[in-house]
Order: structure tokens, then C-alpha cells, then sequence
């Protein structure tokens, strides 16, 4: 409707010939491996779903990043106020920043923030696929402000100074040392995300190869995470603790109630997962006979003798139909199925001779019909065709 709509050329409709969910997809495979830097959080998962054991695998230089705790506040606003006169300081000492948030829309907002403020600044949302490699590789550059979905430039190394190639090696070293001594990558999340793996990834781009950085997560209780899971029992503790409008709050125990939170979450999409699974499996017996059949037939060296099988099990079920009908000889039931199964190869006097046939003649003239209609696609295709068919 749409193509006709805007007058193109309309195309022809998708149809899905088969699906099957991931897990069941790797399932597949007679081994099954794999290797991340998050996979700790999700270890449950890992082995109930695949039985996978996690193993941790220490890292190749001490990690001296700083993980500050999470800065807490009541309200959007304020955790936004918060989060713009951070960058604001952090720039102004040339301090290289990586800000993430959960969405596209929230990285347009604090952009929006930035303009305001007069701070240049890089928008990556998966929008530009082209150029966001290279803007993300060179994050580690003096002043670097870049504004990022959790999406955007997987598997890209961020470099402190710039990325190698990119300028003269004894610049790269000297503004490196730069960088470093300014405390390296600074990592802003705006909010907690839903799996602790996602703000692991998230953290996990600032202090590589035991080089400097640091990281840190803003919160507030109108996070959708919060307002889901833990705004009311943090809410208490806020008030308790005498939480003042525009003040924030880090402590070990309030990390600690984020962290329970998102398990919550992650705890729900789990069950999620697994109930699909479920379904799946029912489907995933039904979808490995039809492939080991599919096998089979295809390495057959007489693929007919399978549809022979198939022909001989329909004829076998017209005889019962047909002894069940004699009972009561006004149904229609077994002329209309016979017509329903044989009737585009039979004519209307060829089909009245097959219904007051006998058993064994019926098996004859459906047998005859079915190789007599084999022999003309053969002649007609060749037999490699015809098999394939």
C-alpha cells in the first residue's frame, strides 16, 4: 500500500519460510564457544541455556581505571544539570569525555544541552555508519566530546591521543602521555541501562591495556529503570539520608540497590527468553525430523523411492476412509476427500470408475497416474531437474 501510495515500482510481498530462534539456531553447531569481556553477568544464562560454563580470564595489564559511585538524584533535571557542568569541567581541563545514553532521542537532548553551552561536540547513534569507526577510534583526543548510543562503535578500540596512522608517531606518543596524565578517558553515563553487561561495556571503553581512566553513572529516580524497579524503596532511603533538591548522593549501598534493581530486570528478560524457548522447542523436534527426511532424501541415489513411501501412505489412508464410509453409503465424505487428493490428475468419469473401484484396483490407477505424470517431467525437465522437484 505504501509503495502504490508514494507511486514506485511495487514489490513482491516477503514470505518467511522459516525461523527459528537464536538459541536453537546455535544449538545447532556441534560446539559451541565464545569470548566477550561481559559475559560474567550472564553466566546463569550461559549455562542453563547452553550449558556453558564462564570462565574469567584476568586481564593482560592491571586495570587502573577509576570507577567512581553512582551519583544519585531525585529528579531528571537535576541529574541532567549535573551531567553538563561535569563535561563542562572535565573540557575545560581537555580531558577527552565519552558520554552514553540509553536511546537516540536522549543523545539528541544533551546535545541540545551542549549547543547551549558552546561546547563542540560529536553525535554517534548509529545513524552514521560510515564515519562513526573512525569518530569513535579517536575519542582519546585532547578536548574529544562524543555523545553515544550503547550501540554505536562495537568492537572499536579507543586510543588514548588518536588513533595509530592517523598522525606522525612522535605526536601520537606525546599527546598520548598528555591524555594520560590527565586522568585519560573520562566515561558519562546518563543512566543505568537495564543489563549490568551493557554499563560493563559501557565502563569497559575507558582504561584499556592499563592505560588511565575513569568512569561514572548518573541516575535519577525518573529513570525508567528506577521508576520500574526501585524508585519507591530508594525514594525512603533518599529521604532518610535528607536528600535536598539539586543534591546528589554516592554511596557503596546505593550502587548496590541500582545493581539489585537491574538483576530484577535481567532476571525478567531471562524468564522471557526462556519461555520462548519452550515454545521453540516443541516446534525445534518437529524442525530437526523434516530436516533429517529433507537429509536423507536429498542423499538418496533413489530420491523417488521417498515420494513412492509418501504416495503409498496417502492410497493407504483413502482405503480406510473408504472402509469407514461403508457403513453408510449416502456420505459423501470419501468422494469429496478422494477428489480433494487425486482430483486434478483424474477426470470426473476417471474419478466416478475410482470411487466404485476395489482396494486393490484403486492402489493400481492412482500408482499408474502418479509414475505415468513422473515420466512426463522427466521427459520434460531431464532427471536431475525432476529430482530436485
Amino acid at each position: 500500500a505504501l509503495e502504490a501510495k508514494e507511486q514506485i515500482n511495487i514489490q513482491a510481498e516477503n514470505q518467511t519460510l522459516a525461523s527459528i530462534t537464536y538459541q536453537n539456531y546455535f544449538k545447532l553447531y556441534k560446539k559451541i564457544s565464545g569470548c566477550t569481556g561481559t559475559a560474567a553477568t550472564e553466566a546463569e544464562e550461559f549455562f542453563e541455556i547452553y550449558n556453558l560454563p564462564v570462565v574469567i580470564i584476568p586481564t593482560n595489564n592491571e586495570m587502573i581505571r577509576k570507577d567512581y559511585n553512582d551519583q544519585i538524584f531525585r529528579t531528571e533535571n537535576e541529574k541532567n544539570n549535573a551531567i553538563i557542568d561535569k563535561i563542562i569541567e572535565c573540557h575545560e581541563a581537555k580531558q577527552p569525555i565519552l558520554i552514553f545514553t540509553s536511546s537516540v532521542n536522549k543523545s539528541e537532548v544533551y546535545s541540545v544541552l551542549l549547543k547551549k553551552k558552546n561546547i563542540k561536540h560529536v553525535v554517534l547513534n548509529a545513524k552514521n555508519h560510515e564515519n562513526e569507526a573512525d569518530i569513535i577510534a579517536n575519542a582519546g583526543k585532547e578536548k574529544s566530546v562524543i555523545i553515544t548510543t550503547s550501540i554505536s562503535g562495537r568492537g572499536v578500540d579507543i586510543q588514548l591521543g588518536g588513533k595509530k596512522g592517523s598522525i606522525p608517531e612522535v605526536q601520537l606518543k606525546t599527546d598520548k602521555s598528555k591524555i594520560k596524565s590527565l586522568g585519560g578517558l573520562f566515561v558519562i553515563g546518563t543512566e543505568r541501562m537495564e543489563s549490568r553487561r551493557v554499563d560493563n561495556q559501557a565502563r569497559g571503553r575507558s582504561g584499556r591495556q592499563g592505560d588511565e581512566g575513569s568512569s561514572i553513572f548518573y541516575v535519577s529516580l525518573e529513570d525508567d529503570l528506577m521508576r520500574i524497579f526501585g524508585s519507591e524503596s530508594m525514594n525512603k532511603m533518599l529521604e532518610k539520608l535528607g536528600l535536598k533538591d539539586g543534591e546528589s548522593i554516592d554511596h557503596p549501598w546505593i550502587n548496590k540497590a541500582l545493581e539489585r534493581a537491574q538483576q530484577k530486570v535481567e532476571a525478567r528478560n531471562f524468564d522471557i527468553r526462556k519461555t520462548l524457548i519452550k515454545f521453540d522447542n516443541v516446534l525445534n523436534d518437529q524442525r530437526h525430523v523434516v530436516f533429517s527426511q529433507r537429509k536423507d532424501s536429498m542423499n538418496s541415489k533413489n530420491i523417488f523411492s521417498y515420494s513412492d513411501e509418501f504416495l503409498n501412505e496417502i492410497i493407504q489412508d483413502i482405503i480406510k476412509l473408504k472402509i469407514k464410509n461403508l457403513s453408510n453409503p449416502k456420505s459423501s465424505e470419501f468422494s469429496n476427500r478422494l477428489k480433494q487428493i487425486v482430483g486434478k490428475s483424474f477426470s470426473e468419469v476417471e474419478l466416478k470408475e475410482l470411487i466404485s473401484s476395489k482396494d486393490d484396483e484403486i492402489k493400481e490407477k492412482i500408482m499408474n497416474k502418479f509414475l505415468e505424470s513422473r515420466k512426463e517431467r522427466i521427459n520434460l525437465l531431464g532427471e536431475d531437474h525432476a529430482k530436485e522437484i
